[in-house]
């Protein structure tokens, strides 16, 4: 079994890594193969409209037509039993990085001729012909409040319900008050913002990791049942 993880983030070793690294870990410890990509290491475009993966008879079989650096990296999301994409959120929405990486990977999985799911009532793609169980982490400055306030449980949670839809199977968890500095003396920020940053990352950020963790462990297990 083989977990992709996807890093939308600049930083390899800040917030969003850190909670990758520790699905990774409940993916490793579940018995399953796991690689790790830093998107920022590679140089690409979001999908270009060229649709040939809409052709009749497309011979892309899911695979983006686009060839790049993001292809062998596209290629092993479509055959991994399990894929996590990780982003720190910039203005209410992923990096942008992350966001082509997305619109690459889901764009040649959704059918325009989808199929009538009779026990759900929805159209599923079966493009792929498999399930993948899939996870989005997004981490962000911004309190639990203030991203409720903004509606980011909608906005991600279409992202999640088109990857449930073409792959099979999503969840989405969030980690708040992300601290971003080493010293936060030499930045221009608000008055108190370090100390509230700071008793987050050491109240509930452990716990954080702890449900990435977990959420490791889900995955692995519904990549199982898919297997079956």
């Amino acid at each position: 079994m083989k977990a992709l993880f996807i890093n939308g983030s600049p930083r390899k070793n800040w917030t969003t890594a850190q909670m990758l690294k520790k699905t990774m870990d409940g993916v490793k410890d579940a018995g399953a193969d796991v690689e790790l990509v830093n998107l920022y290491d590679f140089t690409f475009k979001g999908c270009i409209s060229c649709l040939a993966c809409k052709l009749k008879k497309s011979k892309t079989n899911g695979l983006c037509a686009v060839r790049d650096d993001l292809t062998p990296i596209l290629k092993k999301a479509i055959e991994a039993d399990i894929i996590v994409m990780g982003s720190p959120v910039y203005f209410s929405y992923p990096t942008g990085l992350l966001r082509s990486f997305m619109e690459r990977l889901m764009f040649p999985v959704n059918s325009y001729n989808p199929r009538l799911d009779e026990t759900t009532g929805e159209y599923k793609s079966d493009i792929l012909k498999r399930k993948i169980a899939t996870a989005t982490i997004y981490t962000m400055g911004c309190t639990e409040e203030a991203m409720k306030k903004y509606h980011y449980p909608e906005i991600f949670g279409e992202g999640s319900r088109f990857l449930e839809n073409l792959f099979g199977y999503s969840e989405t968890i969030y980690t708040y008050n992300a601290y971003q500095f080493d010293d936060y003396s030499k930045y221009d920020t608000m008055d108190g913002v370090e100390a509230f940053r700071a008793k987050y990352r050491d109240e509930q950020y452990p716990k954080d990791l702890q449900s990435a963790y977990e959420l490791g462990l889900r995955l692995v297990q519904k990549a199982k049942e898919y297997s079956k």
